[in-house]
């Protein structure tokens, strides 16, 4: 199981990778994995505001539906359309091809409540 060392992580499973005041968001290699073959997702609209933690798109597989979460606070302001087409970029590509969202950070700050990619790897022994 992947784990890329320069991303934060949240106990849901998602990672974000943050430029600046802008970030990219999507779902780790254990969640995809968890997941099975993701068959269909629903993207969030260009402008909605998420909060961190919060419901921020969700996601149907072959084993169930689930939510995900923002890792942090702000506005969406793109959305990965290649997912509309193909959700299994998230399977086959889940830090690569199949990011879902970019935002537009809120605070900065919020990202001390994520874990790096040491921790994230730790948490999954605790859970697995």
């Amino acid at each position: 199981m992947e784990i890329a060392e320069h991303l934060l992580y949240t106990k849901d499973h998602e990672w974000i990778n943050i430029e600046g005041d802008e970030a990219t968001i999507g779902i780790t290699d254990y969640a995809q994995e968890s997941l099975g073959d993701i068959t269909f997702i629903e993207l969030p609209n260009i402008g909605d505001e998420v909060e961190q933690f919060g419901d921020f798109v969700s996601v149907e597989s072959v084993k169930a539906a689930s939510d995900i979460f923002s890792p942090m606070s702000g506005e969406v302001i793109d959305v990965n359309d290649d997912l509309k087409e193909d959700p299994g970029l998230i399977n086959r590509s889940p830090y690569d091809k199949g990011w879902i969202a970019r935002i537009k950070l809120a605070d900065p700050e919020e990202q001390s409540n994520l874990m790096t990619a040491e921790e994230y790897a730790k948490f999954l022994e605790s859970v697995g």
